[in-house]
């Protein structure tokens, strides 16, 4: 619906400032051949193409000559970690390289919005935990804004930083992992986020107090999962110091917090 590949009943989809639904054909052509990136979880790569060719083809449509396209191409070839396979055919390829294949081919238009629609889902495991942190990774080169559209919650709430639930094709809560966890609005959220861990969503600021004490055994990043912050306080006498982005002292936090956490005491 977001790129009007499927109609949408009712509503705005904005982009920009425009009303995607108000778009005429050629406008709605144009701003997804230059400002839209697409991946699907079947990644539909064309067979006869090498992954050179794959990677270029959207630029190939766009009317960029060979070189040109081609010099992109190997750019993200090499930014999702396929140097030297680019002569190589999809056949050739296993699952986790096909995806990667996808991956590239829509970023190499530049896209200004990122789609994924279940990218991972027809993976097995090892694989997809492996795509998972490759998409954190280029997330992190490449700041992107991006709608990644998945049934595991768990894979949400590790890739993302808001979270849009859906009901019979309404949305009806938006938040951080953090807010759907701890303050689920509707009865269908609180059964959606009931099994998964909190140790796993929250992170310290969840947990964390004014600071009340003048000596810490170390300090942690506000964001930093209790899941990953529980090895290292385990084992302190004293809270750790809790720092923001740019490295300023914004409270503390105490082993019996995250213990608290870890057990799921109530």
């Amino acid at each position: 619906c977001l790129s009007r590949l499927i109609e949408p009943t009712k509503g705005e989809v904005m982009f920009n400032g425009q009303d995607l639904l108000k778009a005429n054909d050629k406008d709605l052509i144009n701003i997804r051949r230059h400002k839209m990136g697409m991946v699907f979880q079947h990644f539909a790569l064309l067979p006869h193409l090498t992954v050179l060719g794959n990677i270029a083809f959207p630029l190939e449509v766009q009317g960029v000559e060979r070189k040109v396209r081609e010099q992109r191409a190997m750019e993200v070839i090499e930014l999702v970690g396929l140097k030297g396979r680019e002569r190589y055919y999809p056949r050739e390829l296993s699952g986790g390289q096909q995806q990667r294949v996808g991956i590239a081919r829509s970023l190499a238009v530049e896209p200004e919005i990122w789609f994924l629609d279940e990218p991972f889902s027809a993976l097995d495991p090892l694989i997809r935990r492996e795509m998972q942190d490759e998409f954190l990774r280029l997330q992190n080169v490449l700041h992107k804004t991006i709608v990644f559209i998945t049934h595991d919650f768990e894979e949400a709430i590790r890739l993302a930083d808001r979270i849009a639930i859906m009901q019979e094709g309404e949305i009806i809560q938006v938040g951080t992992p953090e807010e759907l966890v701890l303050r689920p609005e509707t009865e269908y959220v609180s059964e959606f986020t009931r099994g998964i861990p909190r140790a796993k969503v929250l992170t310290a600021r969840a947990v964390m107090e004014t600071q009340k004490d003048e000596g810490f055994a170390g300090s942690v990043e506000v964001s930093i999962k209790l899941q990953e912050l529980a090895a290292r306080i385990m084992d302190a006498k004293k809270p750790f110091a809790v720092v923001d982005e740019n490295g300023n002292t914004i409270g503390q936090v105490r082993r019996e917090a995250v213990l608290n956490v870890l057990i799921e005491r109530e």
